[in-house]
C-alpha cells in the first residue's frame, strides 16, 4: 500500500473524487481516503507524474 497526502479535500465529496480520480489510473486500485488527515491509501503503482496530474486534474494537490 502507499499513502500520499493530498492538500485541498475538503468534504465527502471532495474524498470521494480524489478516490475516483485515483482509481481510474491504470494498476491502482483500492483507493481509500482518510479526509482528517488529507491522505490516500491504494494499492498498485504508477509513476507518481501520473499520480499527481490525476489528482491534480480532480482539483487537489500531492503533497511531497
Amino acid at each position: 500500500m502507499t499513502t500520499i497526502k493530498v492538500q485541498g479535500m475538503k468534504c465527502q465529496h471532495c474524498a470521494g473524487s480524489a478516490k475516483k480520480a485515483l482509481e481510474e489510473i491504470d494498476g491502482i486500485s483500492n483507493a481509500q481516503v482518510n479526509l482528517d488527515a488529507g491522505e490516500v491509501t491504494f494499492d498498485g503503482s504508477a509513476d507518481m507524474e501520473t499520480i499527481k496530474a490525476a489528482v491534480s486534474k480532480a482539483g487537489f494537490q500531492v503533497v511531497d
